[in-house]
């Protein structure tokens, strides 16, 4: 293999393949990054056998002879990165890498390159008719509601549960639960648990049109060049239907922008925070143990007639506001001790209350 490619371009898609790779163990064959030269293209991959991308480069590459090679893709970035602007060589030589520029010269070990992972077949999948920037905002409004380091590892995921009529992306991590409902007609039913690590990866990779495909182990996302996959989660996700209040005693509608001012000035003392509903107002107060403490209301229309007290963590209700486009939202709520809920059009967020 042989190869001229342009710095800047060869450093752009290395970044891009750093996430996907194996970094706890360098002798693995997945801490390597996989090269490929075709007749007039090179393919770039990386896998750390749960998730994977690969990138095609047809154009500014010179390719001057086939093959295939490995390099540990940290070592192989850090390399380029320290390379001055202009055109970088890359050739095999046995079972070594070199990488060539001017008076500059490196030699990385090879992996067998034939006994690289195979990444997962495309042909004849199913494929999830929604566009790419509602999968990719719906995913965006639920990832901090999905847990970490779960022994559930059901909730280290976000389910996406497909059903005739609509799309339901779901995250809990048994404190908050949120739920985005698309209305879609779909063809069968199915329910796909994306790992968190998977969901992150694809918000920074996809906005454009994309083919969105999935089998009983894979999602595998299709975008010009690039072609990403994730293992999916085997297990059964909660019952969220069940959590979601059937019926609510109170509802209020109110300003988003006052309400993340009022939060963030109580959260300077303390996250956890107590509010106190009045008529026409609403008390916010911090609770902390030490002897500090922040105070600030805001007006507000309320159908309390007496002080109705509750507490919360600030970080769920602020993740649920600071992800919805509109002004306005509404909050439901039951009783100080049981989950209360907030929405904004298609978007709801069910939240363990903190009692008081």
């Amino acid at each position: 293999m042989r190869l001229k490619i342009p710095k800047g371009l060869l450093e752009q898609v290395l970044s891009q393949l750093q996430p996907f790779l194996e970094k706890k163990d360098i002798s693995q064959i997945t801490s390597h990054t996989y090269l490929k030269t075709s007749q007039n293209s090179l393919t770039l991959k990386a896998t750390d056998y749960e998730t994977g991308l690969e990138t095609v480069l047809s154009t500014g590459v010179e390719i001057e002879e086939e093959g295939e090679a490995t390099a540990n893709g940290k070592k192989l970035l850090e390399i380029v990165r320290i390379l001055k602007e202009g055109e970088v060589t890359l050739k095999t030589e046995g079972d070594t890498l070199l990488i060539q520029q001017g008076r500059s010269r490196f030699k990385l070990p090879m992996f067998d390159p034939t006994q690289y992972p195979n990444f997962p077949q495309i042909q004849n999948l199913p494929t999830l008719n929604i566009s790419t920037l509602e999968f990719i905002n719906s995913l965006k409004k639920i990832t901090p509601a999905i847990d970490s380091n779960n022994p559930k590892f059901e909730l280290n995921g976000a389910l996406i549960d497909i059903t005739p009529q609509q799309i339901n992306f779901v995250a809990t991590d048994t404190r908050r639960l949120a739920l985005v409902t698309l209305k879609e007609n779909m063809e069968k039913e199915v329910s796909l648990i994306i790992p968190k690590k998977a969901i992150i990866e694809i918000q920074k990779l996809f906005f454009d049109k994309s083919s969105i495909l999935y089998d009983q182990n894979y999602l595998i996302i299709k975008s010009g060049s690039y072609l990403f996959f994730t293992k999916l989660i085997n297990g059964k996700f909660p019952n969220y239907s069940r959590i979601i209040p059937s019926e609510l005693n109170y509802s209020l509608t109110l300003p988003k922008k006052e309400m993340i001012e009022a939060i963030k000035q109580v959260n300077i003392i303390s996250n956890e925070i107590k509010l106190t509903f009045y008529p026409d107002k609403i008390l916010f107060e911090s609770l902390s143990e030490e002897n500090i403490e922040a105070q600030t209301e805001m007006q507000a229309s309320t159908p309390f007639k007496e002080p109705f007290v509750m507490g919360l963590n600030s970080k769920y209700l602020l993740d649920f506001l600071t992800h919805i486009e509109e002004d306005n939202f509404t909050m439901g709520i039951n009783e100080a001790d049981l989950p209360f809920e907030v929405k904004s059009n298609n978007f709801l967020t069910i939240i363990m209350p903190i009692i008081v």
